[in-house]
């Protein structure tokens, strides 16, 4: 993520990839089906974009890949006989405050969440690492998960940190290292750091929420 609003700020102003993972995971996670230790993101980011500017262009990344496969790949979708049970989700998706799914549900929300939702929805202002938006005045985060029915968070991004004052405030608040974020603070302080939004988008659940896959 630093590398990608660095590279936004001096280089690319729309960027993506595809970004191979390997993530620390609990160990009682091995089994759900829904966890790898290994996996493949399509990373984006975009300079001077809003929330708004990256919720739109997800719903229609997803909406139109499943128009797409049914235009287009018919015969796997029959053979793997989900092509009259897959649709192309409604947009806008339902948005979500987890502030008020924690009033509603408690501390297992996204469970409770996952128990009722049949299409993609979004949940915001979570608590997250330093380089998520943050309004000191409220207390809330400008940052979004893209909850998969069946399949849990797909999706996780935020609008982007950047002036200096506020994120080595930030990350003297959560007890971080400043030497480990040279260039992101060199180029903050130099007033090089532009406003972003990205976001990543995880491949496999992805595709297990199309096919319906029980386990990644």
């Amino acid at each position: 993520i630093i590398h990608k609003m660095i590279a936004s700020s001096l280089v690319h102003p729309k960027l993506f990839i595809l970004s191979p993972n390997v993530r620390i995971e609990k160990g009682e996670r091995s089994s759900t089906g829904l966890h790898s230790y290994e996996f493949t993101q399509l990373d984006f980011e975009i300079r001077d974009a809003t929330t708004d500017d990256v919720k739109r262009l997800v719903e229609e990344i997803v909406h139109g890949l499943v128009v797409s496969l049914k235009r287009n790949m018919s015969d796997e979708l029959h053979c793997l006989g989900i092509y009259h049970g897959l649709a192309p989700p409604d947009v806008p998706f339902k948005t979500y405050d987890r502030e008020e799914l924690e009033r509603t549900y408690g501390e297992n929300w996204e469970n409770r969440l996952l128990s009722q939702v049949i299409e993609p929805v979004w949940v915001t202002n979570i608590p997250r690492e330093f380089y998520d938006f943050e309004d000191f005045e409220t207390g809330r985060w400008d940052n979004y998960d893209l909850i998969m029915p069946g399949y849990g968070e797909t999706l996780s991004g935020s609008r982007r940190e950047w002036e200096y004052a506020k994120i080595t405030k930030k990350m003297e608040r959560d007890g971080l290292a400043a030497e480990n974020y040279r260039a992101l603070l060199k180029i903050a302080r130099e007033g090089k750091l532009r406003p972003s939004a990205g976001a990543g988008i995880g491949i496999e659940r992805l595709v297990a929420w199309i096919v319906g896959a029980k386990h990644l």
